[in-house]
């Protein structure tokens, strides 16, 4: 179905406006009646001679730095504070006594979530949890196996920093 002159004004000045391919489309089909698909109406537009306006791209959000590799306590609290919520009585984002458990902001690649602790004996280490529901440890000198007490604390204090995000 051809549009009339008249029509082909209106649409001429609906694109004028500023209204994009899908309005035109759109307004087409309720004020004239007409169906008409979307390669169909950017040719008419083409035909019209009118030209598009390109709406302003979206800005880009800016990148988190990247952690220093060997730098364990990277987060301060102002930067764990806009991560999410904090549980109640860990304001610095780190849950603990003598095992300190933290949270990363960007998750590490392949990881459900990721982040670290600190063991009562001073030793760090870096922990994943995956995809399949596996912790595993990195970063810490072969053959080291923390204390029972401490994996138990790290385990406890785990849970309850991810049940407190969401996880």
């Amino acid at each position: 179905m051809e549009l009339t002159n008249e029509q082909r004004i209106t649409v001429k000045q609906w694109v004028a406006d500023g209204a994009d391919l899908s309005a035109v489309q759109r307004r087409i089909k309720e004020e004239f009646g007409i169906s008409m698909t979307f390669m169909d109406a950017r040719l008419l537009v083409l035909e019209l001679g009118a030209q598009l306006k390109d709406k302003p791209e979206p800005r880009k959000p800016v990148p988190p730095k990247p952690e220093a590799e060997d730098d364990l306590d990277a987060e301060t609290p102002d930067e764990v504070g806009k991560a999410g919520a904090i549980p109640k009585g860990a304001s610095d984002g780190v849950i603990g006594g003598s095992v300190s458990v933290t949270l990363d902001r960007v998750v590490q690649a392949g990881a459900v979530a990721s982040g670290q602790v600190t063991f009562s004996d001073g030793t760090r280490a870096k922990w994943i949890f995956d995809q399949m529901g596996r912790l595993g440890l990195d970063g810490v000198k072969p053959g080291y196996r923390p204390p029972q007490e401490d994996v138990r604390e790290f385990q406890k204090q785990l849970q309850s920093l991810l049940q407190t995000r969401g996880y």
